[in-house]
C-alpha cells in the first residue's frame, strides 16, 4: 500500500516538474511534494508501524524517490534560471524614472561643516561650550559693566531661577536665589559663543588657536535680516606675541578659502567691551571684486562683523596674569555667510522649515 502511494506521488512529482514554467512555480512544488506537511513526508512518518522487512524496502523506495524528485526539481530551477525571455526583460526606457527622496543637511549645517574645515585645516581647534548659561561667562568676565546695554531685557533671555511649576520651595530658598543673583549668578541663554572663550581659556595655557561655533539667542524682533535665535561663529587666538597682523592674515586666508577667491580684508576702529583696540572689519565685495555694485551699495566692501585684540581683564577674569599674554578675537554670523553665498535675502527662511527652500541645497 505504501509502496503504491510513493509511486503515484512520484508520477504526479514528475509530470508537474515538467510543466512549471517558472521558478517560482518549482518551488512551489518543492513544498507540496517535499514540504514537512506534504503527502509524501506524511508516508515517511508511517513507517513506524509496519513491519520490520517492509519498513526497509519501503524505506529505500521512498530515499531513492525523494532523492529523484529533489534532482529534477533542482535542474528545473536551474534551467529555468538560465532561460532568457526577452519580453519580460525588455525595458523601455522612455518610462520616466521614479525620483527617490533622500535626505541631506541643513545648508546651515553644510555652512559650518565647511567653515570648521576651513579652520582645522589652518591648526584651529574646535571648542564647545553651553547654551544656557551664567552671567558670569557671558558678561562679566567679557569686562561688560552691571549697566551695560546688552544685559537689559531687549536683548536677552534671561531664565528664572524658580520655575512657574514649583509650587512648594520654601521662603528660605527664595532668599537663597536672591542672594545668587546679587553675585552675579543669574542664568540666560547665551547672547555670543564668546562664553566658550572664557571657558576654554579657564581650563587651558597659551598658546592655543581656537574657533566656537554654536547657536545664539537675542530677545528682539524678529525681521529679513534678524532673528531671536541664530547661529554665530567665533575665533580666538593666543600667545605671547600676537599681533593685529596675525589676525588680518588668518581671516584672509579663511574668507578667500570659503568664497573660492582673492578676498581683502579692510578694518575699521570700533568699541567692545572685550576687546582693546576694536575695531569692525569688512571684506571684499564677493560680487564686483571691490569695484563697486548693487550688492555692496557701489562701497566695494562687505560689513561682516566685529573683532580686536583680547582686553587684559578678560584674561584675568580667565585667571591669566594681566599683560603676560596677547591675543585676538572675531567672529561673525554663520546665516549672513550663507546669506551672501547662496545670495538669500531673508533671514527667516533657514529657520521656516519650508521643503521648498531646503530642496534647494
Amino acid at each position: 500500500m505504501l509502496k503504491e502511494k510513493i509511486e503515484k506521488i512520484k508520477e504526479a512529482a514528475l509530470v508537474a516538474v515538467e510543466n512549471a514554467k517558472t521558478v517560482e512555480e518549482v518551488l512551489q512544488l518543492e513544498i507540496q511534494f517535499l514540504g514537512r506537511k506534504s503527502e509524501f513526508v506524511g508516508i515517511l512518518r508511517q513507517l513506524k508501524d509496519v513491519s520490520p522487512e517492509e519498513k526497509k524496502e519501503v524505506g529505500q523506495l521512498a530515499n531513492a524517490v525523494k532523492v529523484e524528485i529533489q534532482t529534477l526539481l533542482d535542474q528545473k530551477k536551474k534551467n529555468l534560471a538560465s532561460t532568457f525571455d526577452a519580453a519580460a526583460e525588455k525595458i523601455d526606457v522612455t518610462v520616466p524614472a521614479v525620483k527617490l527622496r533622500r535626505g541631506h543637511l541643513h545648508p546651515l549645517t553644510q555652512i559650518q561643516n565647511e567653515i570648521e574645515d576651513i579652520f582645522t585645516s589652518m591648526g584651529f581647534e574646535i571648542a564647545d561650550g553651553p547654551e544656557v548659561e551664567d552671567e558670569f561667562h557671558n558678561f562679566d568676565a567679557l569686562n561688560m559693566p552691571k549697566d551695560h546695554p546688552a544685559r537689559d531685557m531687549q536683548d536677552t533671555f534671561w531664565l528664572r531661577s524658580q520655575t512657574s511649576a514649583d509650587k512648594t520651595q520654601t521662603k528660605a530658598d527664595n532668599r537663597q536665589n536672591d542672594t545668587e543673583e546679587k553675585k552675579g549668578e543669574r542664568i540666560l541663554l547665551r547672547t555670543h559663543t564668546s562664553n566658550v572663550q572664557i571657558r576654554y581659556m579657564e581650563t587651558h595655557e597659551p598658546p592655543f588657536r581656537i574657533i566656537a561655533p554654536g547657536r545664539i539667542y537675542r530677545n528682539e524682533a524678529g525681521d529679513s535680516t534678524h532673528e531671536h535665535t541664530f547661529h554665530q561663529f567665533e575665533a580666538l587666538v593666543v600667545g605671547d606675541d600676537i599681533n593685529v597682523g596675525n589676525f588680518k592674515f588668518v581671516a584672509q586666508q579663511f574668507f578667500s578659502k570659503f568664497f573660492k577667491k582673492d578676498i581683502q580684508i579692510r578694518i575699521r576702529p570700533s568699541f567692545f567691551p572685550f576687546t582693546e583696540p576694536s575695531f569692525e572689519f569688512d571684506i571684499s565685495c564677493t560680487v564686483c571684486g571691490g569695484k563697486g555694485c548693487s550688492a555692496c551699495k557701489n562701497a566695494g566692501w562687505l560689513e561682516i562683523g566685529g573683532a580686536g585684540m583680547v582686553n587684559q581683564n578678560v584674561f584675568v577674569a580667565a585667571g591669566y596674569p594681566r599683560n603676560k599674554y596677547q591675543g585676538f578675537a572675531w567672529g561673525f554670523g554663520v546665516e549672513r555667510l550663507a546669506m551672501m553665498k547662496y545670495k538669500i535675502s531673508d533671514i527667516r527662511l533657514f529657520h521656516s522649515g519650508d521643503l521648498r527652500f531646503i530642496k534647494q541645497f
